[in-house]
């Protein structure tokens, strides 16, 4: 009976101890197979994230007759993540109030409850109509500075980390350059304060010479201001006929890139492969990872051949795509 139980008992040990090891075996088979599985999640991933530039839906709103305020939920259903305002497309209600502390107010509240309830991040507004920041008369320069505080508070507000400004003004470069200082300079130092990056966009005329425009950005040296390239906005001066002074846009983007604190993805038009038939995006996005960035990438359809979502829709994939074939 003695020998029956110890054999017995040697048994069930030697069957416990297989099963346990077989079993840790299985497990340690499927946290490798779940590790594998979230490596290649997370490599299918870009190296930046996704924000909507509302200027890509200015149509539907000033043609269409959409509420501006349905920006958030379009964004979400888009497949975004960061929203970029334009603060332009709020007009007239805004400028019919003169931007009142109030209008101001409740624009800020119903988009930071729209943002909340569609989980998504404000990223920054783009402010459009509030002076020139660049003019040779130190007393409109100073003009401007003042209307733009009023949106530095906004974007505080909303938890964005910058406004977006341009520099319009002076057409000769060095008095340019001058003005752009010193309005620049003073706008930051006010935002400043409240944590808010002052940004100027390649948006026309002098700011869309890449060497110009990060020279600027070197003599102020501040950390609050910086860039905002923009993959097609190199147009430096135009004719009836189109751009007559185009700057090279990739070298643009690399001049820039130092500087910048945001990134904006123009498109226009489209191939049968869905790639961006005058901008390389491979070849740009290359250059946005080189500078070592990784925030949001705003796209900005401004095409006329797509619809606005279908454009919007295709320059995001390309994005995604592009971003897959940089080293």
């Amino acid at each position: 009976m003695r020998r029956n139980n110890v054999f017995r008992t040697g048994f069930i040990f030697a069957l416990t101890l297989a099963m346990t090891i077989l079993f840790s075996c299985k497990e340690a088979k499927k946290e490798d197979a779940e590790k594998m599985d979230v490596t290649e999640v997370k490599a299918e991933e870009p190296f930046f994230e996704l924000s909507l530039a509302q200027w890509s839906i200015h149509k539907m709103i000033r043609e269409d007759n959409v509420d501006p305020y349905s920006f958030a939920e379009k964004a979400k259903n888009w497949g975004f993540t960061g929203l970029e305002y334009v603060s332009q497309l709020y007009n007239p209600e805004l400028s019919d109030a003169n931007y009142s502390k109030e209008a101001m107010a409740a624009f800020v509240e119903k988009s930071n409850a729209l943002a909340k309830k569609h989980g998504l991040k404000n990223v920054l507004i783009m402010i459009d109509g509030q002076g020139n920041l660049a003019v040779n008369d130190e007393n409109e320069r100073n003009a401007t500075v003042e209307n733009h505080k009023k949106w530095v508070d906004a974007a505080a507000a909303m938890g964005c980390h910058s406004i977006r400004v341009n520099l319009n003004g002076s057409s000769d470069p060095e008095e340019w350059k001058a003005n752009s200082i010193d309005g620049l300079t003073k706008l930051a130092t006010y935002a400043k304060e409240k944590n808010i990056n002052i940004l100027v966009e390649n948006h026309g005329g002098l700011s869309s010479n890449g060497a110009l425009h990060a020279e600027v950005m070197a003599k102020v040296n501040m950390d609050n201001c910086g860039s905002l390239p923009d993959f097609g906005n190199f147009c430096i001066t135009r004719s009836e006929t189109g751009c007559a002074e185009e700057y090279d846009k990739y070298k643009g983007v690399r001049e820039l890139m130092p500087h910048a604190k945001a990134v904006s993805a123009k498109s226009n038009n489209f191939d049968a492969e869905g790639d961006e038939t005058g901008i390389d995006y491979v070849k740009m996005l290359q250059t946005v990872k080189d500078a070592g960035y990784t925030g949001f990438i705003g796209v900005e359809y401004e095409g006329n051949v797509l619809s606005e979502e279908d454009g919007i829709i295709a320059t995001r994939d390309l994005l995604i795509k592009a971003a897959k074939s940089v080293k």
